[in-house]
């Protein structure tokens, strides 16, 4: 071979390494977040998602991508946003509610690994098969609203005198809304409480829901745990300031903004977890073999102001067990 035409053959084959060595190279994974909710309200939920994904290593625009899908409260966008995800070639979906983002997530896509976040028991829902080894392509945590709204009945019967008739507002577009009513329906029976349920599934009917249960005289008003319902805590405590009905949530910021009380699952501590299970299954581990998540910490807030303006005494054994009372 003559000296020019090696020269040619070495220049042209080292012209061509860059190239291979980026095409080598592996791809950094893309998360794509699902939500039911809006970008402006779900913040702290990615927050704390963000926060466990860290601690194992994979930090935003560093070493992970996010891909983010909004259904601004219209849960019936949810399935579509989710093949979207899958025919972005995503490597993991985190959905972060509701019920319905995690059943849309899984509908979609059999291959990609999905970590959901969900109120509802996942095994009733058919998510998984078990807890403990939750199978296929998705595990996640699940905050078991049956136990805690069996707890806020419990609560509002130490609170509120002989609370014969509670409202009961759920968001009939949820996925959990019949097993959900039915879990409020048995923990009310067992207290020797009526149900009086009434259905909100937009901000704009939460003024007309909260005057259907003054209408009806209930004695005090559970909020199902629900999405649209958690990014509207400054109406849901203004309407219970103006119609005095006792009322219980999960969220503390309910309380704060003129509720009663909430009892609920950390949420924060929930999605962090959440974002821990996606660090792992990004490492290599496989959701089938990570078993569900339930909650270990709870938050109980007492609203004394709005006790008082409401006539109510609430016993010293309900003070004591609040982790935070606003007086």
């Amino acid at each position: 071979m003559r000296r020019r035409e090696f020269i040619a053959l070495v220049c042209g084959a080292a012209s061509t390494w860059p190239l291979m060595a980026r095409a080598q190279q592996p791809r950094m994974p893309i998360i794509g977040l699902l939500s039911g909710g809006t970008l402006e309200d779900e913040a702290f939920r990615v927050n704390a998602f963000r926060e466990g994904l860290s601690e194992t290593g994979y930090v935003e625009g560093r070493n992970v991508t996010f891909e983010y899908r909004w259904a601004e409260n219209h849960y019936d966008r949810l399935t579509t946003l989710a093949a979207e995800l899958v025919r972005s070639q995503v490597t993991l979906i985190a959905s972060l509610g509701p019920t319905l983002a995690a059943l849309a997530a899984k509908a979609a896509t059999a291959e990609i690994p999905i970590v959901f976040y969900i109120g509802a028991d996942p095994i009733e829902v058919g998510l998984v098969g078990s807890l403990n080894r939750p199978g296929a392509n998705i595990t996640g945590v699940s905050i078991l609203y049956n136990v805690i709204v069996k707890k806020q009945f419990e609560m509002l019967h130490e609170a509120v005198p002989k609370p014969n008739l509670i409202g009961f507002l759920i968001n009939p577009t949820n996925s959990n809304a019949a097993s959900d009513t039915n879990d409020v329906q048995a923990a009310a029976g067992v207290l020797g409480s009526k149900l009086a349920v009434v259905q909100a599934s937009a901000d704009s009917g939460l003024e007309g829901a909260f005057a259907k249960l003054a209408k009806q005289h209930v004695d005090a008003v559970v909020i199902a745990t629900d999405t649209l319902f958690r990014n509207q805590v400054d109406q849901l405590g203004a309407l219970a300031v103006r119609h005095k009905l006792p009322m219980i949530c999960s969220w503390p910021e309910c309380t704060t903004a003129g509720g009663l009380m909430s009892y609920g699952a950390n949420i924060s501590e929930a999605y962090r977890q959440q974002g821990i299970y996606a660090g792992r299954i990004l490492k290599g581990e496989k959701p089938a073999d990570l078993p569900i998540v339930q909650p270990t910490k709870f938050d109980f807030v007492l609203n004394l102001r709005a006790a008082k303006s409401l006539g109510l005494t609430v016993p010293i054994s309900l003070q004591v067990a609040a982790d935070k009372v606003i007086e």
